[in-house]
C-alpha cells in the first residue's frame, strides 16, 4: 500500500490544463510572520503552455522567471488568504475549480510550514 507522501508525489506528476487568467507564487515572509502569494497574468497558447502576455514568450516551469507581479496577497492564515483572493476580490483571479483546490493545498501546506517552522516549497 502507497504512503501518502508516495500518493502525493505521483498525483503532482499529473497533466493539469493551466488557469488562462493567471498563476501564484507562494512563499513564506517569516519577519513578517505571513504567506505570501505574487499573482502574474498570462495567456494560454495552442499548445497549452503559459505564454507572457508582455513579449509573448513561454514562461519557464524549471528556470527563474523574472517578471513583475500583477498584484500580492499577504495573509496570516491560509483561510484568511483564500478571502482575500477568492470572496473579497470582485475580479476573481481563478477560474478553474482544480486552480481553487490546489491553491487551498499549497497554502495550507504554507501556513503549516510557518507555524511549525519548517521549509515550505510549492509544489
Amino acid at each position: 500500500m502507497k504512503t501518502i507522501k508516495q500518493l502525493d508525489e505521483k498525483l503532482s506528476k499529473r497533466y493539469i490544463s493551466l488557469d488562462p487568467k493567471g498563476y501564484f507564487i507562494i512563499y513564506i515572509d517569516r519577519n513578517q510572520n505571513l504567506i505570501c502569494a505574487k499573482y502574474f497574468t498570462n495567456i494560454i497558447n495552442d499548445k497549452g503552455l503559459a505564454v507572457d502576455p508582455e513579449n509573448g514568450e513561454v514562461i519557464s516551469v524549471r528556470n527563474k522567471v523574472t517578471r513583475s507581479a500583477n498584484q500580492i496577497f499577504t495573509a496570516r492564515s491560509a483561510k484568511e488568504l483564500c478571502i482575500k483572493i477568492i470572496e473579497n476580490n470582485d475580479n476573481c483571479l481563478i477560474t478553474m475549480l482544480d486552480h481553487a483546490a490546489y491553491l487551498g493545498r499549497e497554502f495550507m501546506k504554507a501556513e503549516i510550514a510557518l507555524t511549525q517552522e519548517i521549509e515550505y516549497i510549492q509544489d
